[in-house]
């Protein structure tokens, strides 16, 4: 695939068992989505109204194409990497795949349920850590004898310890993602989406969330990991997709593409 102002080889998908099933095929897709550009701040209605009184002109819209023609096919088993630069469409398309951004062209299929776990997730600060997992496991379709039977497990997995008993307001950012880790990955998925998810926590919390991806992806699920840790991509993933200014550059063996785009973002420094 040809782009402009890289170097970047020739992008080569892996071949699948003669017996893989897919779970994800995404067909030339396209992702545009609109930001205003100019004075007046983020085009909010006090930002208008200053507008108004400084008689200054409505802010321009303008159009962001995140994701560029992208193409590929996931199987069942497969761990796949979303690696690049930031602002490359890592966790749009990731986003696209959970069904939360429609392409303007292409589409996505999916053969079962994606969930998608971000850093940025919702949680519902006024309640304890308890309930949360409770809540989030229902959400997940957990039977409540599931949830009785797995809490123990997610709340030490968590680490979280004593606090599972305060509400979640009185968490840091990292004890929130540990737990929002640990409800997601209590239930096999068939399509589980990482956002940067890994990134918080002490090394001990990091290298069970890799290993946990690792059981998840032997459970005959799908996932995929947004990360910018090149070492969590080879160690959680069996395949990888580099994406550049939302065009995917190169897809094959994780080691292979790792290795490809070490190679070419070292170059350019």
């Amino acid at each position: 695939m040809a782009v402009a102002e890289t170097t970047a080889p020739t992008p080569v998908a892996p071949a699948p068992a003669s017996d893989a099933v897919p779970t994800v095929i995404a067909d030339n897709v396209h992702i545009v989505y609109k930001v205003t550009a100019g004075s007046g701040g983020k085009g909010t209605a006090a930002s208008a109204f200053r507008r108004v009184l400084k008689r200054q002109d409505r802010p321009t819209i303008r159009e962001v194409h995140a994701v560029q023609g992208v193409t590929f096919t996931a199987h069942k088993g497969d761990a796949i990497g979303l690696i690049g630069r930031n602002g490359s469409g890592k966790s749009t398309l990731l986003r696209a795949i959970a069904g939360l951004l429609p392409p303007a062209s292409g589409a996505i299929y999916t053969g079962g349920q994606p969930s998608l776990l971000g850093v940025n997730a919702a949680l519902m600060n006024d309640l304890t850590g308890e309930r949360n997992v409770v809540l989030g496991c229902l959400a997940m379709g957990m039977s409540p004898a599931d949830i009785s039977e797995s809490y123990d497990e997610i709340v030490d997995f968590s680490g979280i310890g004593d606090f599972i008993d305060l509400p979640m307001a009185t968490y840091s950012s990292g004890m929130q993602a540990r737990l929002r880790f640990a409800i997601a990955s209590a239930k096999a998925h068939d399509i589980l989406l990482v956002d940067e998810a890994l990134a918080t926590g002490d090394a001990e919390f990091r290298v069970k969330s890799e290993q946990k991806i690792k059981d998840l992806r032997d459970q005959a699920g799908t996932v995929f990991l947004v990360s910018h840790s090149l070492d969590v991509v080879l160690d959680t993933c069996n395949r990888a997709i580099w994406l550049d200014k939302g065009v995917m550059i190169m897809d094959g063996d994780a080691k292979e593409v790792v290795d490809a785009y070490t190679k070419e973002t070292s170059a350019k420094r």
